[in-house]
């Protein structure tokens, strides 16, 4: 396996998504825009990785991820 750009990406993706995770479970009180800012980011780069590695599958998790996302920051963003 070549460790190629869209490769490189995708981890970085993929690791500040699980840095949303631990942060979501370590914080003792959750900052709710940084917690979907890091999810967001971290499905987009994941999203540009696979329009070179491309997988169905993960392609819908991750859009639906950054939806997710998406409508998390907006609520966030009213309750500020």
């Amino acid at each position: 396996m070549t460790l190629d750009v869209a490769s490189i990406v995708g981890l970085a993706g993929s690791a500040l998504m699980v840095i949303a995770y631990a942060y979501s479970n370590f914080a003792r009180q959750l900052n709710f825009v940084l917690f979907n800012l890091l999810n967001l980011v971290g499905s987009l780069l994941l999203i540009w990785s696979l329009t070179v590695h491309f997988n169905i599958a993960s392609m819908a998790l991750e859009i639906v991820w950054a939806v997710i996302a998406l409508l998390g920051l907006a609520k966030a963003g009213r309750k500020t």
